[in-house]
């Protein structure tokens, strides 16, 4: 491993752990949180593993773009997805449900305001992975974020926008 391999892995590495040790309930179920209590604020609920820290580094990324965000860790991520219809292909490792649209992985706030403003007739938006650069994970850009629509039957549709 090269040297700035080895310093990405460390990067995620610690950045994940400050993000689980922020984020992990203490004793028992999963704990539930809101991490912004604007009353003027779209909210987003982040749906989560109760044990990843990407994903409490996300929630607080929504936080700071203005959104009144709400947790809800779960230990069967596969269910939530599946019962808010997010397709296989498009995964990654949280879902947010937010304006009445399921959006899928490290979403960048661009996409979210144009499907909020667009208001298309979609299920939502996912983008696949954990791509380096994205919001919540660390690292450089290294190619364009594909967005795809996410159809109300579950499927992948065309793709909504690149950034």
């Amino acid at each position: 491993m090269n040297n700035k391999s080895l310093t990405v892995f460390l990067v995620i590495v610690v950045i994940g752990l400050v993000g689980f040790m922020a984020t992990r309930p203490e004793l028992g179920e999963p704990k539930n949180d809101v991490i912004s209590t604007k009353t003027d604020a779209l909210l987003a609920t982040v749906y989560k593993s109760p044990s990843c820290g990407c994903c409490g580094v996300y929630a607080s990324y929504m936080q700071k773009e203005g959104y009144e965000v709400m947790i809800e860790n779960s230990n069967d991520m596969s269910s939530v997805k599946h019962e808010l219809g997010v397709p296989h292909e498009l995964e990654s490792c949280h879902t947010t449900e937010v304006g009445g649209y399921v959006v899928e992985g490290h979403m960048p706030n661009e996409a979210i305001e144009k499907l909020l403003s667009e208001k298309p007739d979609i299920k939502g938006i996912g983008m696949p992975g954990m791509p380096s650069g994205s919001p919540g994970m660390p690292g450089p850009k290294n190619e364009d974020f594909v967005i795809y629509e996410i159809t109300h039957s579950g499927e992948k549709g065309g793709v909504f926008m690149t950034i």
